[in-house]
């Protein structure tokens, strides 16, 4: 097997040359004709052995002299290390200074070749803020072939593959890691000695939390989930006790795992140990555990950790003013996913907001209006602040940022407070980036501003020309959310905007519904208060057949209860087809306002305005007026007044 191995090499090394990095598609290709046994043999093989691999596989360093010498960093375990370049922790902390101001690749490589003097920390520190810049989030890099070519990189690695039995554990986990990162070709001599070294430390025992989950992520790198040396390593985290783990060990663990080493339910019971630890230790966790955390439990798939996560949302209000923008941004992602809110949370996130919102990063403050939006959370101050500096900074948005803030202010049904200027720039943004909208984003956009009353005609004239609908048909399709909107947004301009002469929604596309399971444009009835009123009606009706509920209309809404009257206003049976006049009961639970305000949401909102202009009497009777009735009496005297508040109640 091995000399099948190294002959498929052979034919890899005249094929691909003399190639530093490696793309996504290579690293599956190569690393499908590993095998455990073979890596097996080749990490336990002599010294003499290892050199014969290094000439036999494709050596894809540059192999040139250089200055630069690696030293070992006493800072990682505290015992006293030869030097060969004896640099004090001030000059070794100011290189990681000035290393993590690099914002481009260049720049890390031109500082590097300004410093021929490195501690081994600092060169894996080179490797991991290259890989921070140069990774694509696609599975490559961006520029591979500057790297390729910088001679200053070539002598790194070729001091860290001559001095890696020198370096310390951490140092050359830690290397490894960053050579997966760049994607660094697995059969380099490098990177062979790299894992040989890491194999004989794993079975010398001892290594830290840290070290093992940092080994667990570039050997699954390298090998996938079934590699015999990352089951070891799994193995001895699994043996150490998570009851006696800080939060930095355990937010690293959490980390570790997420990065897909934790798929088909793998290592459940230790997440389960992790997630009791986790809960004791919240109220002392740093901002940026908190956030690391909760994106673990979103991506590890933890329903059961609900406590875990209303824990660290406490400790997120406190920390509120000290998140990294993305990091606040990965907190309200993962409250949206479980679902919760908190309102201490919302007061500290309004505090925030006005202060930052025209600083604050696009997608952090994208993502409190989403949140906002989500949670149905009603809040002027945070709204009027975004929307005065959308006015400002509309160019900082992208085209799906910008849909979802407006989708927002359209779930609550909140005018901000300068909507002539905001509605203004957005205009000028439809008119600017309008091809720049994808299909989807752009229906939320302008079914969103229905919401609020505002009639983008121009625009939606062209969402309704064969052209786009075809778009939308050929990108994700249009589901029968998308159908609904399309045909509230017709109806919309054709009951509100009758000048309106423009393209037509085809009736093939117009849904005959607008409540239906899932995400539907009604909000359904909320049983027991509609039981309450039902019992109410009959008391002052007389009989249940002298209103129907759950009436389907003819324009898509579904009433909540229907009274049919005659020309003298007499209350006809529900059966009855010669119809005067019609009263629709809104019976709002609180599902149909705002969490935290008698607001009305949005789609509610523009049913009742639709219903009037249908001709409908519109009757709303909510929670919060009900709920304060005590006793048959009250309930009859108040639904009285709604419905027929001009005319005397007899008794029956």
């Amino acid at each position: 097997m091995a000399l099948m191995v190294l002959k498929r090499l052979s034919v890899l090394k005249q094929a691909a040359g003399p190639l530093l990095l490696y793309t996504a598609e290579h690293h599956v290709r190569i690393c499908s004709i590993r095998t455990s046994s073979v890596w097996h043999q080749l990490r336990c093989t002599a010294e003499s052995r290892r050199r014969q691999l290094c000439i036999t596989s494709r050596d894809s360093l540059l192999l040139l002299s250089g200055s630069i010498r690696l030293t070992r960093d006493p800072s990682l375990t505290g015992r006293p290390t030869s030097l060969l370049h004896r640099l004090s922790s001030d000059e070794d902390l100011d290189f990681k200074q000035r290393l993590s101001s690099c914002s481009t690749s260049r720049q890390v490589l031109r500082l590097l070749r300004s410093s021929p003097e490195l501690s081994a920390s600092s060169a894996a520190a080179v490797l991991h803020q290259l890989a921070d810049l140069e990774q694509d989030g696609a599975g490559g890099l961006k520029d591979p072939a500057t790297l390729l070519n910088d001679v200053a990189l070539s002598e790194l690695c070729l001091r860290l593959e001559t001095d890696s039995a020198e370096l310390e554990d951490e140092v050359v986990i830690q290397v490894l890691l960053g050579c997966t990162r760049l994607f660094l070709d697995p059969w380099s001599r490098l990177v062979v000695r790299l894992v040989s070294e890491s194999q004989e430390r794993l079975d010398r025992g001892g290594l830290s939390i840290g070290a093992l989950c940092r080994l667990a992520k570039a050997l699954f790198a390298l090998e996938g989930p079934n590699c015999a040396m990352l089951t070891q390593a799994m193995g001895q985290l699994q043996n150490k006790d998570p009851a006696q783990w800080d939060a930095s060990e355990l937010t690293t663990v959490y980390s570790t795992l997420a990065a897909s080493l934790a798929e088909g339910g793998r290592y459940q019971d230790l997440l389960n140990e992790m997630n009791a630890r986790a809960l004791s230790l919240a109220p002392r966790m740093e901002p940026a555990m908190v956030s690391e955390t909760l994106k673990s439990l979103v991506t590890l798939s933890q329903a059961q950790a609900l406590p875990l996560v209303i824990a660290l949302c406490k400790q997120a209000v406190r920390h509120v003013p000290n998140f990294a923008d993305t990091e606040l941004a990965v907190v309200l992602s993962a409250l949206m996913h479980y679902g919760h809110s908190d309102h201490f949370l919302v007061e500290a996130l309004e505090h925030h907001i006005s202060k930052t919102a025209f600083t604050a990063h696009p997608d952090m403050v994208t993502k409190v209006m989403q949140y906002f939006g989500r949670r149905r959370i009603f809040s002027p101050s945070v709204f009027d602040a975004v929307a005065e500096s959308f006015v400002y900074r509309a160019d900082e948005y992208t085209t799906g940022q910008i849909s979802r803030q407006i989708a927002a202010l359209g779930v609550v049904g909140y005018v901000p407070q300068d909507a002539g200027r905001l509605f203004r720039k957005v205009e000028s943004v439809l008119n600017a980036r309008f091809s720049q909208f994808q299909p989807k984003a752009l229906l939320d956009l302008l079914h969103a501003c229905t919401l609020l009353q505002r009639y983008p005609l121009n625009f939606v004239s062209k969402i309704f020309s064969p052209y786009f609908l075809q778009q939308f048909q050929e990108g994700s399709g249009l589901d029968r959310v998308m159908l609904a909107q399309l045909t509230q947004l017709y109806m919309t301009v054709k009951l509100e905007c009758p000048f309106y002469n423009g393209p037509r929604l085809l009736p093939k596309l117009r849904v005959k519904a607008f409540l239906f399971p899932g995400c539907s444009l009604e909000t359904p009835l909320d049983t027991h208060l509609y039981s309450n009123v039902k019992t109410g009606l009959v008391d002052l009706l007389g009989a249940r057949s002298y209103f129907a509920s759950r009436v389907l209309t003819p324009y898509c809404y579904t009433l909540d209860v229907e009274i049919k009257l005659d020309e003298e206003g007499y209350v006809l049976p529900a059966s009855h087809d010669e119809v005067y006049k019609r009263i629709a009961l809104c019976i709002d639970g609180p599902k149909r306002f705002a969490a935290n305000a008698t607001q009305l949401l949005g789609k509610e909102a523009i049913k009742q305005r639709h219903l009037r202009i249908l001709g409908y009497e519109v009757v709303q009777i909510p929670y919060y007026e009900f709920e304060k009735l005590k006793g048959k009496a009250e309930t009859v005297e108040y639904l009285h007044k709604k419905i027929f508040p001009h005319s005397y109640r007899l008794s029956w």
